[in-house]
């Protein structure tokens, strides 16, 4: 989800103490960022209600669930089925993402496996997919780079 709000130097703080320490109650983000309890838990309901924080599953690591293998299938669709394509992908289980691109491909779907066997199960439900004209898999070797936000924190303008 896009949220069209924008951090302030308050929300920034919270942030960089969640990101720190995320198991931290409302009072202990209040001392840490030096603000009241009470505007902890407004700043942190408003991020709820808005979309800013995203949902809990995103710091599950696939392997500890059985599913040590990640790839990405890029993926060319007929556009006008492109709500039924993203239903359909939806249902998969091993389809932990899916972003609309513009240029080569139109989806990069991000998939996860419980070995090379089960990709090509998973990669040919893909393609199964009505609507789905061509894929491309590429497997995931090493990530490089974990997922990061915490230094925009400190570049970002509130």
């Amino acid at each position: 989800m896009t949220t069209t709000a924008r951090a302030d130097r308050i929300d920034a703080r919270l942030l960089s103490a969640l990101a720190r320490s995320p198991r931290l109650s409302a009072i202990a983000l209040a001392e840490r960022a030096g603000i009241s309890r009470n505007t902890v838990q407004a700043r942190l309901d408003k991020w709820d209600q808005g979309g800013v924080l995203l949902p809990f599953d995103r710091r599950i690591e696939p392997s500890f669930l059985g599913f040590p293998m990640r790839a990405f299938v890029r993926a060319r669709v007929k556009q006008r089925l492109l709500a039924q394509v993203s239903a359909a992908l939806a249902g998969i289980p091993e389809v932990v993402e899916v972003l609309g691109l513009s240029g080569g491909a139109d989806l990069l779907i991000q998939v996860v496996a419980r070995d090379a066997d089960d990709l090509y199960r998973v990669a040919g439900q893909i393609l199964d997919v009505p609507g789905v004209r061509h894929t491309n898999t590429s497997l995931v070797m090493r990530q490089l780079v974990d997922h990061r936000l915490n230094q925009l924190l400190d570049v970002a303008d509130p």
